[in-house]
């Protein structure tokens, strides 16, 4: 026949399964990204130029229909190698996405940084057009960085 729990015990128990699991519920908040985000992952070497891959998160409550991005690459001296359009398409709220763009004739070896501009295009319904640059968060998880 099982024991019965005492109530204090039972009431000690909840808290510190209460208190154990509030830095995991304050982690994964701090981990939801707000507004949205764009990180440099990974760049690539291809024969016709430089695969740049970018993972885009939109932390908004909606979906960003379309984002086209004016971005300006400069090389390792600093001096702009080219101004060109990023569309990263459809952006769904919540979702990460990988986008890719291959530059072609530059070598990723001579990129040194990357300049968000603006937004040239943004489409986010109720969101409005400044839910493309409001708040806009730039990462690199490569040597080039990324500004904005």
């Amino acid at each position: 026949m099982p024991r019965a729990v005492p109530p204090a015990f039972r009431r000690a128990l909840i808290a510190c399964t209460a208190a154990l699991a509030l830095p995991a519920a304050l982690a994964a908040q701090e981990a939801a990204p707000t507004g949205l985000s764009l990180e440099l992952n990974a760049q690539e070497q291809l024969e016709k130029g430089c695969k740049l891959s970018f993972l885009a998160r939109n932390g908004h409550d909606g979906d960003i229909a379309k984002a086209v991005f004016e971005t300006v690459l400069f090389d390792s001296d600093g001096q702009v190698e080219r101004l060109t359009l990023f569309d990263f398409g459809t952006l769904p709220a919540g979702k990460p996405r990988l986008r890719q763009f291959v530059v072609p004739g530059l070598q990723c070896d001579a990129l040194g940084q990357i300049l968000i501009n603006g937004a040239s295009t943004c489409e986010a319904g109720e969101l409005g057009a400044e839910a493309c640059g409001n708040g806009l968060t730039l990462s690199s998880r490569t040597d080039v960085e990324m500004m904005g």
